[in-house]
C-alpha cells in the first residue's frame, strides 16, 4: 500500500505561465489561456484554449472551462460545473455544484451545430444555485440569485430571486444576497432599494 502524507494544499504549485496563480498538479490547463493572480485552480480541472480566468477565482474539482470563455475577477465555481463556449461570467459570480450551463439550443448528436451556439452572459455578482440549469441564450442580471435545481429559460433582471421548474421570480436580493422585505431594506447591510418598475430594482442609497 502507498501512504502519501501530502495534503491538497501541498499539491497545488505555482504555474510559470501564470504569475500568482496556483494549479492542483491534476490540473490540466492548455495553450492560448489566461489565468489572473490570486486563482486557484484545483483538482481535475481542465481549461480550453482561448479562454480568460481573472484573478482571484476558485475553479472546484472538476470543472471545465471553454474554449474561449471568459471568467471575470472573484468568480467561484464550484464542483462538476462546465462553462462552455458562449458563456460569460462577470466578476463575483458563484456557480453551485454541479450547476449546468448549456450553448445550442436543440443539440443533436448526429449533427453538428457549432455555428449555432447562442451567447448567456451571467452579469456581476450573480448566484447559480446547486444542480440550476441556464438554457443557453439569456442574461443573468447582476445579484439575481437563481436557486437550486431552477431551469432557467429567459432573461433575469437584476437582484431577481428565481426559483422552480421552469424558474420564476418570486421576489428579490440585495447585493448581499438577502431576500428583501416589502421595505426593500436590506437586513444583513440596511442598504435600501426602489423599484423603478415592475421588473427593475435599484439600490437607493
Amino acid at each position: 500500500m502507498i501512504s502519501s502524507t501530502r495534503t491538497a494544499d501541498t499539491q497545488m504549485r505555482p504555474d510559470s505561465r501564470f504569475p500568482g496563480a496556483l494549479v492542483h498538479e491534476s490540473a490540466y490547463v492548455d495553450d492560448n489561456v489566461t489565468i489572473g493572480s490570486g486563482t486557484k485552480i484545483w483538482h481535475f480541472v481542465h481549461i480550453l484554449p482561448g479562454s480568460m480566468v481573472g484573478r482571484d477565482v476558485i475553479l472546484g474539482q472538476n470543472a471545465m472551462v471553454g474554449p474561449n470563455v471568459s471568467i471575470g475577477d472573484g468568480c467561484k465555481v464550484q464542483n462538476n460545473v462546465s462553462i462552455y463556449e458562449g458563456v460569460t461570467l462577470e466578476a463575483g459570480v458563484f456557480c453551485g455544484p454541479s450547476c449546468v450551463f448549456t450553448n445550442v439550443f436543440n443539440p443533436r448528436a448526429m449533427i453538428s451545430r457549432k455555428s449555432e451556439i447562442r451567447a448567456t452572459l451571467v452579469k456581476k455578482g450573480a448566484t447559480i444555485g446547486a444542480n440550476a440549469t441556464i438554457v443557453c441564450g439569456i442574461t443573468v442580471g447582476q445579484y439575481a440569485f437563481i436557486g437550486a435545481g431552477a431551469i432557467v429559460t429567459r432573461d433575469v433582471p437584476d437582484h431577481a430571486l428565481i426559483v422552480g421548474v421552469p424558474a420564476r421570480r418570486i421576489g428579490w436580493v440585495s447585493r448581499a444576497g438577502e431576500k428583501l422585505g416589502h421595505d426593500l431594506v436590506c437586513p444583513r447591510t440596511s442598504e435600501r432599494y426602489r423599484m423603478i418598475g415592475p421588473d427593475r430594482l435599484i439600490v437607493e442609497n
